[in-house]
């Protein structure tokens, strides 16, 4: 199940990929996953997600902390 919180980080990480002009196959290459697991989180349509260890290597692909894709906040 995709939560709340997954969606959030879901919507950080795309909104850096696309603000750094990173393709989702560029991306996927980065993190050595297929394209196709990239497109499938970012849909929404499916029950996938990053996990912890993509999101460390999200922050060093993006050179940002990874705490950039978490909220402030606990969501209620």
């Amino acid at each position: 199940m995709v939560t709340l919180i997954d969606k959030y980080v879901i919507e950080q990480v795309k909104e850096k990929r696309v603000e750094k002009g990173i393709s989702q196959s560029q991306l996927a290459f980065e993190l050595d996953i297929a394209t196709s697991f990239i497109a499938m989180i970012e849909s929404g349509k499916y029950e996938k997600k990053y996990n912890v260890h993509h999101i460390n290597e999200l922050a060093r692909i993006f050179e940002c902390s990874p705490k950039d894709f978490m909220p402030q906040h606990a969501f209620m």
